[in-house]
């Protein structure tokens, strides 16, 4: 929707102003044309109108031909051609006020001084469309200005909500208690592994923290961090869990924000292995397809346990970031299937 029609008062604001300009359009057809003030202020005023009504058209030609540094001349030669049909329709328009004018006797004779000011008014026409497409174009700077920072403001949200979701993830108690039940298992028979568990469980909290006030990451350090995470939950599960990594060639040097993947391998974690008497194989997957990253997260599911109700958290978390910092570039896809359970992102790869 044309950002004016969505207040009345700024429409009100904007047809006043178009008025205005049609009372300049009335002294100017007085000085160049043989019109009267009256009649030329009772025919200008409402072209005036009329022209700011079609002038609001130029916000969609606007937006269709951006002014961009590699197809300037295009979007120049768009508008200008804006221009004459605008200015031939509202010539057309004003011949028809001034037929109507001269017809009921309100100022007879209007419609042959109309022909006569005719070239004036289709090169006001030209000039006025212009005008308005200039105006619609710091219309839509204006609102990409604050569409930008509104991205970032939910991004810097969005950015705190996840650093902060993953703390609590990480600091959960079930968490804690499941690592420092698996060290406290590990000290009578195992007291080597234990202390590597130890070392490994800092570790993974240290790198969460540095990693998560960062605003992009490399994948590599994404992917290490979600092997990490995997490797201590292993502990707990043994062969239950096991981790099959695809990472094709040329990934590792994109970007990617920190902790985008961490909610999904914990997903995976404790609403698919979990849940799995046998456990199974949680798939990572990494490719680069042209100027997108692609990562996918699978992993096995009880096709008779029931959907679970705090998955969606995580990955709500995860499409509300993307959309904040890529918008359209950026999407999730999520494919419950029997047996499998699949989270698909689509990322700018941006080094």
């Amino acid at each position: 929707m044309h950002p004016i029609l969505a207040d009345w008062r700024r429409l009100t604001g904007y047809l006043a102003a178009w008025a205005l300009l049609g009372g300049l359009l009335a002294t100017l057809l007085v000085a160049s044309a043989p019109f009267g003030w009256l009649e030329a202020t009772v025919f200008a005023v409402p072209l005036g109108v009329l022209f700011g009504l079609l002038g609001m058209g130029s916000f969609w030609i606007c937006r269709a031909a951006p002014l961009e540094l590699s197809g300037l001349l295009r979007s120049l030669g768009t508008q200008l051609v804006a221009a004459v049909v605008t200015a031939i329709v509202w010539l057309v328009a004003s011949r028809g006020w001034a037929l109507l004018l001269d017809r009921y006797g309100a100022f007879p004779g209007l419609a042959a001084t109309q022909t006569e000011a005719a070239p004036l008014l289709l090169g006001l026409g030209v000039v006025l469309y212009l005008l308005a497409a200039a105006f619609h174009y710091l219309l839509a700077a204006l609102q990409g200005s604050q569409e930008a920072e509104r991205r970032a403001l939910e991004l810097e949200i969005a950015s705190r909500e996840a650093e902060l979701r993953t703390l609590r993830a990480q600091i959960h108690p079930h968490f804690l208690f499941n690592s420092l039940n698996s060290i406290n298992a590990l000290i009578a028979s195992r007291p080597e592994e234990a202390r590597r568990l130890c070392v490994r469980l800092g570790d993974f909290l240290r790198r969460s923290l540095t990693l998560g006030s960062r605003e992009q990451i490399p994948v590599t350090e994404e992917l290490d961090l979600a092997e990490s995470l995997l490797s201590i939950e292993k502990v707990r599960f043994g062969d239950r869990l096991t981790v099959e990594l695809r990472v094709s060639e040329g990934v590792r040097a994109c970007a990617v924000p920190p902790l985008v993947l961490q909610p999904l391998v914990e997903n995976a974690v404790t609403h698919g292995i979990a849940q799995m008497l046998d456990g199974g194989t949680i798939l990572i997957e990494a490719e680069r397809r042209g100027e997108t990253l692609l990562i996918a997260v699978e992993n096995p599911r009880d096709p008779d346990s029931p959907d679970p109700k705090g998955a969606g958290i995580g990955l709500r978390n995860v499409r509300r970031r993307l959309a904040a910092l890529y918008a359209e570039k950026a999407g999730m896809t999520v494919r419950s299937e029997t047996g499998s359970f699949r989270v698909e992102l689509r990322i700018p790869c941006s080094s």
